[in-house]
């Protein structure tokens, strides 16, 4: 169970039993110019906390701190216009993908936080319990969590949608850090029966125009690799679209002996990060195959 502390003025997330690792909330989209306060005032805040880590933001992909660090990465996309963007960043398929949802009678705009989107996304989240060959995590939300759960950064953020006869299909949250610097795909989600508009993709395209709008040099999609995992069909479709990995600098502080103990044994890393690749992609398969197989069961059952 997670819980929040307030220090320096930052919200900080503190999550794990045994080790204790902190953790600015809404990392990724939320960076640290000055870690040091921080770190001393967690050490003297009443929670205990083994281990705090951050990352620092682009285009900085040099180590700024002395701090013990490992590298992670960003699938980033670096923006100087649409119009670059779209004559030389991307090939002609992501275009034509792009170009599809209009084509096929579907609109893409910028669109306000309120009652009518959060519904929106409560019909998406509830389309299907499988979503990419796993358990999709938002599935059974009601539209009060929704509301919460989308509802954050709002300040920092932007809505798009993706509508087909005003029907909201697809749509995402896009939200930028304190300096502008970068902007984050926070959510992005399609309904899998309108995939025949490539409505994520056309999403993806208005998200490079409203980052390209606002003077907003970094679009960011999350990781592009994770863990040992280095390739799949996602990674594929941000490369597609014009995303690169950037490795950035993941910096670990130990605050306590448990901190460092489990640091120097690489204990802050995910028991599945320790699997070899090659029998985690045979886990994948299987774990893809039994959910297609459920979801057909629940179909057919209806």
């Amino acid at each position: 169970m997670a819980s929040l502390v307030t220090v320096c003025g930052r919200d900080i997330k503190i999550e794990g039993t045994f080790i204790r690792t902190a953790r600015l909330d809404g990392e990724k989209y939320r960076f640290i110019e000055d870690p040091a306060p921080i770190v001393e005032a967690l050490k003297k805040n009443g929670t205990r906390v083994d281990l705090f880590t951050f990352m620092q933001r682009l285009p900085e992909t040099s180590p700024k701190f002395s701090y013990p660090m490992e590298w992670d990465n960003f699938a980033a996309l670096r923006i100087s216009s649409f119009d670059n963007w779209w004559t030389k960043q991307i090939g002609f398929k992501a275009r034509n993908k792009a170009k599809q949802a209009e084509k096929r009678g579907a609109s893409i705009r910028e669109i306000p936080f309120d009652d009518a989107l959060v519904h929106g996304i409560w019909e998406i989240y509830n389309e299907t319990p499988i979503r990419q060959g796993k358990r999709f995590p938002h599935y059974g939300m009601t539209v009060e969590q929704i509301r919460r759960y989308a509802g954050t950064f709002l300040d920092h953020s932007v809505f798009i949608g993706a509508f087909s006869n005003d029907k909201l299909i697809g749509f995402i949250k896009l939200t930028w850090d304190e300096t502008r610097t970068q902007a984050g795909l926070m959510h992005i989600v399609s309904m899998v029966k309108e995939r025949d508009k490539a409505p994520t993709n056309a999403l993806v395209a208005q998200a490079v125009r409203s980052c390209a709008d606002r003077n907003i040099p970094y679009l960011v999609y999350s990781n592009f690799a994770y863990g040992k995992k280095q390739q799949d069909s996602l990674s594929d479709f941000k490369e597609r679209n014009g995303f690169e990995r950037i490795d950035v600098p993941r910096y670990f502080v130990p605050l306590t002996a448990v901190g460092q103990m489990s640091f120097n044994l690489g204990m802050h890393h995910r028991l599945v990060d320790r699997v070899p690749e090659s029998l985690m992609s045979k886990l994948r398969e299987l774990r893809g195959s039994w959910y297609a197989r459920t979801l057909q069961s629940r179909t057919e059952s209806v």
